[in-house]
């Protein structure tokens, strides 16, 4: 089960890319969404009851979802939403109530209680409270290890029950190789120089992602060859072209909305700045070093297990600009260093999507399942 369909979103990126290789492991998958408009799935049922509002939204699909997985008698049902009575929840999206204590600590006093009062925030948290309660809950699929430590922590879940399976990328799709054949012609349509060092920031939702922790990093280092490519979408993107205009850095910093295909931005820059406040296992880390990137993201981010500071990239804290701007001079000096170009694509390839299918699928069968004969839903 995912909800909707959003082309940029990390959830939505994952079960496209894990619906095929799941099926060349041997599973006979059926997804089960509000449309099947974008997902590329094979089997499809539509659960789209009416609904006015977030929680509303929420509530309903999570009704009909049930609804729909319980008439079709499945082997396994695996939710990518907050819906009790799944056998495998993937926490994807974290846990929320982490998120909100991270937002609470940065907030006013209006905007805690807009928080407090927000009905779509209790509906959440009380979601999460019921499904890693209910009796049915025989697995969950954590995209990190911060992730399975906030689950064990906050909701008493066995630990037997959590399973680490970190997010795949598609190694061929995501080469270095791309950077050679891309990289001059994109770089010529932002209008880099040779000199220009470009940082890459993907991701939709700035504040959540440390946006404005970029831009000010970036101002603080008061370098005119450090620039910043800015790919994804936010209701309140002009906001951050205003913060750059007011930081000098109206030249500098480029905002280029959504791509569908962000490998020739791989290509341009020179180093991934992702110094989210967080972030369960964003998959743009993951495909930024398999493009042999090195990458700066932040500590509250699951891809900051996978890197070896100061070797394939650096970790940051988003809150302290100074230290931030300090890592983005040692990735500026590093320019060229073959070796750590080197070391974020090796960093990348224990994290083939092939992999990473074949450790669900190995739990699906601890969980019982056969895979590759007889039913296998």
């Amino acid at each position: 089960m995912r909800q909707r369909y959003n082309p940029y979103g990390g959830a939505e990126r994952f079960i496209e890319r894990a619906l095929p290789a799941l099926e060349r492991a041997g599973a006979e998958l059926t997804l089960i969404a509000r449309s099947a408009e974008g997902w590329g799935a094979r089997r499809f049922i539509v659960a789209n009851p009416f609904h006015v509002g977030n929680t509303w939204r929420d509530a309903s699909f999570a009704g009909a979802a049930r609804a729909a997985w319980e008439a079709g008698r499945f082997d396994l049902v695996q939710s990518h939403e907050r819906i009790a009575g799944c056998d495998i929840y993937r926490a994807g999206d974290g846990v929320h109530a982490e998120w909100l204590e991270i937002r609470r600590a940065s907030a006013g006093p209006m905007e805690r209680l807009g928080i407090a009062l927000n009905p779509y925030h209790r509906y959440v948290c009380a979601a999460e409270r019921r499904m890693f309660a209910h009796p049915r809950l025989r697995a969950v699929v954590c995209n990190s290890a911060m992730v399975r430590d906030e689950i064990g922590r906050r909701f008493h879940v066995v630990p037997e029950k959590l399973h680490v399976i970190h997010n795949g990328v598609d190694l061929q799709y995501f080469h270095p190789d791309q950077r050679t054949v891309l990289r001059k012609t994109a770089r010529a349509e932002l209008g880099l120089s040779d000199d220009t060092f470009l940082f890459l920031f993907v991701g939709s939702g700035f504040w959540r992602k440390g946006l404005d922790a970029a831009i000010g990093a970036l101002a603080d280092c008061r370098d005119e060859n450090l620039h910043l490519a800015v790919a994804g979408r936010d209701r309140d993107a002009a906001r951050y072209g205003a913060l750059a205009a007011a930081s000098g850095l109206h030249a500098r910093v480029h905002l280029l909305g959504g791509r569908d295909d962000v490998r020739p931005l791989y290509a341009a820059a020179d180093c991934f700045l992702l110094p989210t406040r967080y972030d369960p296992f964003p998959n743009t880390a993951l495909e930024a070093l398999a493009m042999g990137l090195p990458a700066i993201v932040g500590r509250r981010s699951g891809a900051a297990e996978i890197l070896q500071p100061g070797r394939d990239g650096w970790i940051c804290d988003p809150g302290d600009v100074a230290g931030l701007a300090q890592l983005l001079r040692e990735a500026a000096a590093a320019s060229g260093d073959n070796r750590m170009l080197g070391a974020a694509r090796a960093a990348a390839e224990g994290y083939g999507i092939e992999d990473m299918a074949r450790k669900l699928t190995d739990l699906y069968t601890a969980l019982g399942v056969t895979m590759g004969e007889g039913r296998r839903r």
